[in-house]
């Protein structure tokens, strides 16, 4: 049974753990052959990435975690 207390509890736990989290901002997308790619902004760095580590990432899991390079755009 929750009480008015507990509820508000985990409502705001679950805040916090939002506002903790990275943020994952889309710069641009590309369709080629058949496969995507996207390039990521994840705390002021950028990555291109594929569709199953763009899903990671929006996740929570970090770019460290995922062992992904920084992006050398030309």
């Amino acid at each position: 049974m929750f009480s008015p207390v507990t509820s508000q509890n985990a409502k705001r736990a679950a805040v916090r753990k939002a506002l903790d989290a990275h943020k994952v901002y889309i710069t641009a997308q590309s369709f080629s052959d058949g496969a995507y790619k996207a390039r990521v902004l994840v705390d002021g760095e950028a990555y291109w990435v594929d569709e199953f580590r763009l899903s990671q990432l929006q996740q929570g899991l970090s770019p460290a975690e995922l062992e992904l390079t920084p992006a050398t755009d030309d």
